[in-house]
């Protein structure tokens, strides 16, 4: 793709080039006159490459006229080759081809449905279904509506009532201008939030109007003193913004928890630096942990200053579960202090970024599923768990995985690629390498204005809305009204090929207060011993 970029500005005027010297040519002596050929070879590529360029509706096209529509052969052994020549439906990764599929189709408004039956092994380990209803229940009219989620009820004066599936935290700098104006558009006319990713609170997240949950990372970016301290009075400022809804305390990220990261001089424009409050052209750096606080305490004692600057807004922490110690000790202290936040957004190992390390992309964190089990089984065994919500994220792009990870005690789900491919993301994955072939993940300006945000905002709101349809529809056939009514028993999951369970006897579910009763399973009951409020790991 990079040798494709390099030469995508020479194809139109070499195109008019030869068709000029080639018609020229014939007319200089007749035994010229198959050059013929090639004027009539060139003229209508170069009408096309035209076209390419004026068309609106594919960001590829605006991109790489007339080799856009060459792109597998030209992709040589990349990734998309083996996307569409060597890979199965089923085989791809990250997202398989039948995946892809299915977002475009929703994103796209279009028939969505798929022939023959699956393609899946329904007999292989690791095999997971839904239990239905032989007494299904019709899908509500408006399930966007229907399936809406309260959020800080039970302390802020401000509690919001979110979605139960809202845009991932990507920063701008991570996406480009036109993309994160798009997904903004979308998330105003479906009532949807999005999440602004720890790069801070552009003015492309604000211009389009819609629903904000302000992510705060280790950086402390749109709310930090010069020396990369927390600002209390810069946070005020923008936290008290009517469009941010909900503030999100990044402690850490799936694809590479425990890992921050610099965003070289070069990259820092003066719309990145207005964002993110940093100076223009010097490295921004964003540490792997927190300075604001080092204790679960501290923790909790600067969500409740967060909560208290922002004039009672919901708060909350987003963590991918590494030490099952940390998160108890956490639970220990919101028993101690008595602060909870609003709610947790637990983040899977399978999460995605812009770029990561193989290492901690492949090896570090706790997976979705085993993550989200010890986020329940911590609030419910310690009695908290009725006091805030669990969102939950990491490849939650269907209705059928939204209802597994709320049967395993999610209360809304999260997506962020699933809305890049709404948006025409094509899973090149050039996203750290500044040229995406879509101008979903790019700084480059010419890259990035092929991204129409009109057409494009509205894939985002019709994948949203589809999606959480399908969502209905999954529910409906389990014979139940609504989302939250899903449990554990709804799913089952097959183990070593012959053994059937349902996610209740895999997983081992707490009950209330197990943790305080000293009944929990021997090994949560000794993490939950040895932790403490007054550290994340004893001495």
């Amino acid at each position: 793709m990079n040798m494709i970029h390099q030469i995508r500005g020479y194809v139109l005027p070499g195109l008019l080039l030869i068709t000029v010297v080639s018609g020229y040519a014939t007319q200089l002596h007749p035994y010229l006159w198959r050059l013929w050929y090639v004027w009539a070879l060139t003229v209508p590529l170069m009408l096309l490459g035209v076209y390419d360029l004026l068309q609106r509706r594919h960001s590829l096209l605006r991109n790489y006229p007339v080799l856009g529509h060459m792109r597998f052969l030209l992709e040589g052994a990349g990734p998309e080759l083996h996307q569409y020549f060597v890979e199965s439906n089923t085989s791809g990764r990250p997202f398989d081809r039948d995946y892809r599929a299915l977002m475009y189709e929703r994103a796209k408004n279009v028939e969505d449905k798929k022939a023959f039956g699956t393609e899946l092994d329904v007999y292989a380990d690791g095999y997971t279904w839904l239990n239905h209803s032989l007494s299904p229940k019709q899908r509500p009219e408006d399930p966007v509506a229907a399936f809406r989620v309260q959020v800080g009820e039970a302390r802020g004066s401000k509690s919001y009532s979110a979605s139960i599936l809202n845009i991932s935290a990507m920063s701008f700098g991570a996406l480009g201008a036109n993309a994160i104006l798009a997904l903004n558009t979308a998330a105003k006319r479906g009532d949807f939030a999005h999440c602004t990713g720890e790069g801070g609170l552009s003015r492309y997240h604000r211009e389009p109007g819609g629903d904000l949950i302000w992510q705060i990372g280790t950086g402390y970016f749109g709310c930090r003193t010069p020396g990369g301290q927390f600002d209390p009075e810069m946070f005020r400022e923008q936290a008290t913004l009517d469009q941010v809804k909900m503030i999100e305390l990044k402690l850490s990220q799936g694809a590479k928890p425990g890992h921050g990261g610099i965003l070289p001089a070069v990259k820092v424009t003066p719309e990145i630096a207005e964002a993110r409050r940093v100076p223009v052209g010097e490295d921004c750096i964003s540490p792997s942990g927190h300075s604001a606080f080092s204790t679960p305490v501290g923790l909790l004692e600067f969500v409740n200053r967060l909560r208290e600057l922002s004039g009672g807004k919901p708060i909350g922490f987003k963590l991918c579960v590494g030490y099952p110690i940390e998160f108890f000790a956490i639970c220990k202290a919101m028993l101690e202090t008595r602060i909870l936040p609003d709610f947790i957004t637990v983040d899977g190992a399978e999460g995605g970024t812009g770029a990561a390390p193989v290492e901690f992309s492949n090896h570090i964190g706790f997976p979705l599923n085993e993550g989200l089990l010890l986020v329940q089984n911590g609030l419910v065994g310690c009695g908290l768990r009725d006091q805030l919500k669990i969102a939950a994220s990491a490849k939650l792009m269907t209705g059928f995985r939204m209802a597994k990870a709320i049967a395993m005690g999610a209360d809304w789900c999260n997506s962020a690629r699933a809305f890049m491919f709404s948006i025409g993301c094509l899973q090149s994955q050039s996203c750290h390498t500044n040229t995406c072939p879509v101008g979903v993940a790019t700084q480059d300006a010419r890259l990035g204005r092929a991204l129409n945000v009109k057409d494009k905002s509205a894939r985002a709101y019709n994948f949203h809305r589809n999606t959480v349809g399908a969502l209905a529809e999954v529910v409906g056939a389990a014979g139940l009204e609504h989302p939250s009514q899903l449990c554990p028993d709804h799913i089952f999951e097959r183990r070593n090929t012959t053994e059937v369970h349902t996610l209740q006897r895999i997983y081992q579910f707490l009950e209330p207060g197990q943790l305080l009763d000293g009944g929990a399973p021997v090994y949560l009951q000794e993490y939950w011993e040895r932790s403490s409020a007054q550290a994340f790991r004893p001495a």
